[in-house]
Order: C-alpha cells, then sequence, then structure tokens
C-alpha cells in the first residue's frame, strides 16, 4: 500500500540527512590548546530496504530509492558537530525532514484522494574517549543515546472519507555504544569510520550502524570526506513497524576552529 511506502520514504530522508563527526582534521594537534569545534554538513544518498508497517496492518515490504526520497523531499534539516579537548570528545547530530505526496486511490469510493505528510527527526548524543591518540591518529570508544520520532498524517478528500484524517507514528531512544577511528596517511588524505550497536530492547530491538571513508583537508581548518554509510534499525510498537536497512554513499565538508585556554 501506498501509505507503508510513504512511511518508508520519510525514514529515508531523515536518514538522508544524518551522519556523525568523522570528518573533523586532525585532532592531535590542538591537543594542548583548549576546545577544538568541528562543524561538518553533509549530504547521504541512500536507499531503503525491509518493512514498514501503521495503523496495526500486517508490514510491507518496501524498496525505496534515494531519487524516490528526493521526489518527495519537501524540507530538510540537519547539523553535526563536535566538541574535543585532548582525548575527551561530546559529539551532536541533529536531523528533521518531511516529505509530502498526493495518493490517489483506485475507484475514489472511500476517498478520490489522499494528502500525505511524514515528518522524521533524529538526535544523537554521544560521549568519546581516545584510546589511542598521537600521531595524527585516534581511535574513540564513545557512547550516549539517538532519539528517533516519526510522524505520518494522512488527509482525505472525496468519497465517504472526505473532510477526516488519521495519523501514526511513534517516539523511541536508543542507548548506543560503538567506537570511531581516524587516521592520517600523508599528503593531505585521512581515513576515518565508526562502528556503533544500540537499541538492546530498550527502543529498537536492534540497531547498528557502520561507515567507512576518506577525506581531504584542504586547510588547517576545512577538508572533504567521501564515504559509504549503512544503518539498521529494528523497531515495533503498538502497530508501528519500522524494520529497514538504509545504505548509500556520502559527501560531506566540515569547518574546525579552537577555542583556547
Amino acid at each position: 500500500m501506498k501509505r507503508f511506502r510513504l512511511a518508508a520514504l520519510g525514514a529515508a530522508g531523515a536518514s538522508a540527512l544524518c551522519t556523525f563527526n568523522a570528518f573533523a582534521a586532525d585532532p592531535t594537534k590542538q591537543q594542548d590548546e583548549g576546545w577544538t569545534i568541528t562543524v561538518a554538513p553533509y549530504l547521504w544518498a541512500s536507499g531503503i530496504n525491509g518493512e514498514s508497517g501503521l495503523f496495526g496492518f500486517p508490514p510491507q515490504d518496501v524498496d525505496v530509492s534515494f531519487n524516490d526520497v528526493l521526489q518527495h523531499l519537501k524540507f530538510g534539516f540537519m547539523g553535526t558537530s563536535e566538541a574535543r579537548n585532548g582525548r575527551f570528545t561530546i559529539s551532536t547530530d541533529i536531523v528533521y525532514a518531511r516529505l509530502n505526496a498526493d495518493i490517489g486511490t483506485p475507484r475514489g469510493i472511500l476517498a478520490s484522494n489522499v494528502d500525505a505528510s511524514v515528518s522524521t527527526f533524529m538526535g544523537t548524543a554521544l560521549g568519546g574517549y581516545s584510546v589511542y591518540y598521537q600521531d595524527g591518529t585516534t581511535f574513540d570508544v564513545v557512547a550516549g543515546a539517538r532519539l528517533w520520532s516519526a510522524d505520518n498524517r494522512f488527509e482525505f478528500h472525496g468519497g465517504a472519507l472526505d473532510g477526516t484524517s488519521a495519523s501514526d507514528g511513534d517516539t523511541w531512544v536508543d542507548p548506543v555504544i560503538g567506537a570511531k577511528f581516524k587516521a592520517n596517511v600523508g599528503n593531505g588524505i585521512y581515513l576515518a569510520g565508526w562502528g556503533l550497536v544500540g537499541g538492546f530492547g530498550a527502543g529498537s530491538k536492534s540497531m547498528w550502524d557502520v561507515m567507512a571513508g576518506a577525506g581531504y583537508q584542504f586547510s588547517e581548518k576545512t577538508s572533504m570526506f567521501v564515504g559509504y554509510r549503512a544503518v539498521h534499525d529494528n523497531y515495533s510498537h503498538d502497530g508501528f513497524v519500522n524494520k529497514v536497512t538504509q545504505q548509500g554513499p556520502m559527501l560531506g565538508l566540515t569547518y574546525q576552529f579552537s577555542i583556547a585556554q
């Protein structure tokens, strides 16, 4: 059913705007200079496949490309940041996306068309500690939480349901643990990645998030990063089901500045 497809698009749209902070410039250069702040806008060109369900109906298979997401995306906002002081880091990521679609009906008995709107939010906060921290290379262990929220609204026009509306969605929090790394390889090039797991039944039944890629340092403050990311989430509650995997290439730009002690 198309409403299940739209719900999947919403999840993909949100995730297409979501990442962490592996794009930083060399963090070990500022270990004696107070806080180093990194901000990074980026794009994750992800598709989505899995199962999605609303209103207690049996979950439907979904297979949505990144082009499908772009066709329905009306508004999106994301921002990620990291604050580092020596071996200690604090990172945040905030994502919001809204998708809209006008869904036609086969016979128009219950409704001639349905206006559908999907709003999704993902916010992540992590604290980290570098267990390896020298020569332009860091290996961090991290822990924190990821907040998910999805709101699916449908307005019916024409037919027996003319003027009525329905909505379904949920909000949940996943505890998250994992590791991140970054390694300078010379000539301004660096490698970076992360692996995260979460949920553990507290929010999602299970969740994982992995990424690997490479970047190029244009200057002391700016760099570009390319990589590949895959995220899986398995959540269900009271008829709402989100059991999907999203994956695709990503491209990011970073800006870094220091706050001296």
